[in-house]
């Protein structure tokens, strides 16, 4: 049962979990979220149609119906789960990982997501105790909708004028291809890889890891494009590569949205939402709009329901994941990317570029997400704390997520993946030379102290 994880249902099908554990999942997710109806859709992973299938026959089989939307984003699920006021709804995915994986997003009323901590985890404990499934009196019924119009219809009344823009895509192989084109029928566009293919044949779908990005940056370059786009294998994230085929980090994009929602929409003072491991260049850049910013910890499962709490106008994470109050305080890959487009034109319309803010932005040196497969990660991350501790005290601390101290010219986050083996390190500074120097302490501490390998 290695697939239930703090955010999801993931793994390598008929390894971490197989069709018994979808039917059960189908079964007792009725009981759980007291729902009659569960929304479900799936994306077009290879092993989807009989995992589909069975937790269709778990769901019905408990009495409760299903109205299944096929093929589809996660997004789009969220949208019809909030949209049309499901109790419970379903995405079939493994989201950005390879080919192999397959897993579950289980949502609940108002697209609030069930994590292990709020639900999941009970599903689990079910299922590990052999609960047993018996067929209820009245079989659920099963009843196939599309509501695809009405969620391109809803991202269109977000969409701008892209006329002075030429733009290149890259969908992966994966499920923005349902709506790209159609969202951006008409714009100056090139599309690589824009066939749904649930082997991903040109490259796995999680654009945070380079050589995925490079035929992107390659069109970028080729083309003169002014902004690429690459989206994950669920659509859920997006991420960019500016007009010098650069890729754009995903947390500076948090900043950048105040071109759109501050001055053309006029926001005033607005509460925004970051993870623990975002730049500080983003509140920095945010605090001139009077933005009152928020960090949380890393996942779907926490900021969701955190933008909520705050009532927050955005939010985003270092993912790709960016959160809107406009979209059920959800994650939209489609949602951000029409956003991001729409502020690149009417930068161009001034005569400035995505590259010349992304670098007015850049004010840190940045080490990226190092991961260290270690098997005590407590242990060590207790330990980066304490060495850097006993040599001063931080200007700030946090410790929901790992832990994240802030000095006068750098800081770091430490912590524990909640979804692979490995202790995630990520550090800013002010100069290469700070940069590099606690870069290298950290990584003596844990390979000499704890035994653990840089991944």
């Amino acid at each position: 049962m290695g697939a239930f994880h703090a955010y999801d249902i993931r793994g390598i099908y008929n390894v971490d979990f197989d069709k018994d554990v979808a039917y059960k999942v189908g079964y007792f997710l009725p009981e759980l979220l007291k729902a009659d109806k569960v929304l479900v859709g799936r994306d077009c992973r290879l092993s989807g149609q009989e995992i589909h299938d069975y937790l269709i026959k778990g769901i019905t089989d408990a009495g409760a119906d299903v109205d299944d939307i096929g093929y589809s984003s996660t997004p789009l699920v969220y949208f019809g789960t909030a949209n049309y006021g499901y109790k419970a709804s379903v995405q079939i995915t493994a989201s950005h990982n390879p080919r192999e994986y397959n897993g579950m997003k289980v949502s609940r009323e108002n697209a609030l997501p069930v994590g292990l901590d709020t639900g999941l985890g009970q599903i689990k404990q079910w299922i590990d105790e052999g609960r047993p499934t018996p067929a209820a009196a009245r079989k659920g019924t099963v009843k196939e909708i599309d509501i695809k119009p009405d969620y391109i219809e809803f991202l269109k009344k977000f969409k701008g004028d892209y006329s002075n823009l030429k733009i290149a895509f890259d969908l992966s192989n994966g499920m923005s291809s349902l709506f790209a084109k159609e969202v951006y029928k008409g714009e100056n566009a090139e599309y690589l890889f824009d066939e749904m293919d649930g082997s991903f044949p040109n490259h796995e779908p999680n654009p945070l890891v380079p050589k995925n990005v490079q035929p992107l940056r390659e069109l970028v370059a080729k083309s003169g494009a002014d902004i690429g786009v690459i989206y994950d294998g669920d659509a859920d994230r997006v991420m960019f590569v500016d007009d010098k085929a650069r890729f754009v980090a995903p947390d500076l994009i948090i900043a950048l949205m105040a071109y759109y929602f501050c001055d053309e929409r006029g926001a005033k003072n607005p509460r925004v939402l970051q993870e623990i491991r975002s730049s500080k260049a983003v509140g920095e850049f945010l605090a001139g709009y009077g933005a009152q910013m928020h960090t949380w910890r890393v996942g779907r499962a926490f900021a969701a329901p955190k933008l909520r709490e705050i009532d927050g106008l955005w939010g985003g994470e270092l993912a790709g994941h960016y959160y809107f109050k406009d979209f059920f305080y959800s994650d939209s890959g489609m949602l951000a990317s029409i956003i991001v487009l729409r502020i690149v034109s009417a930068l161009k319309k001034q005569g400035r570029t995505l590259s010349g803010e992304i670098d007015k932005l850049t004010r840190y040196r940045n080490s990226g997400e190092i991961n260290f497969r270690v098997e005590d990660k407590k242990g060590a991350m207790d330990a980066v704390r304490d060495h850097f501790f006993a040599a001063g005290k931080p200007d700030a601390f946090m410790d929901f997520d790992g832990y994240r101290a802030e000095y006068p010219d750098w800081w770091f986050n430490i912590r524990p993946s909640n979804t692979e083996p490995y202790l995630r390190f990520i550090c800013e500074a002010t100069t290469d030379e700070v940069l590099n120097a606690k870069i290298a302490e950290v990584q003596k501490i844990i390979e000499t102290q704890f035994g653990g390998v840089r991944a």
